[in-house]
């Protein structure tokens, strides 16, 4: 019998909610699709970009002065829905950042869109 897969929430520095990690995929707030993470603990944009890093207190990392050497990765198959839950524990008292780190769900979120973020219509 396998153990149920268990959903940690992600938080930001300043601690809000930022996503939930449910392994490998990341998911934000409401519950999309917005990235997953790798068992080296590297974090990649659905898309197969390369966001930053997984630390330990669960808040997702990356350097500013990014020299973009990760190569694109294809994403895992997408995950079927996630229940998320009622509510989330308080968040960790987190660790100050060095000026060179960013916490990506603060400060670049965008760097993590959904699956349907990129879709255009074409009659617009």
């Amino acid at each position: 019998m396998t153990a149920p897969l268990r959903l940690f929430p992600l938080y930001t520095t300043a601690g809000d909610l930022g996503g939930f990690l449910l392994y490998p995929y990341i998911f934000n707030p409401q519950g999309e699709w917005i990235g997953w993470v790798t068992p080296e603990k590297q974090v990649y944009s659905v898309w197969g970009e390369y966001v930053g890093w997984l630390n330990q207190d669960f808040r997702i990392l990356r350097r500013r002065s990014y020299d973009h050497d990760q190569p694109k990765r294809n994403p895992p198959p997408k995950p079927g829905r996630v229940t998320l839950p009622a509510h989330t524990p308080l968040p960790p008292m987190m660790a100050e950042l060095k000026y060179d780190i960013m916490d990506v769900l603060e400060e670049r979120p965008e760097l993590m869109p959904t699956p349907d973020a990129y879709a255009f219509d074409d009659e617009g």
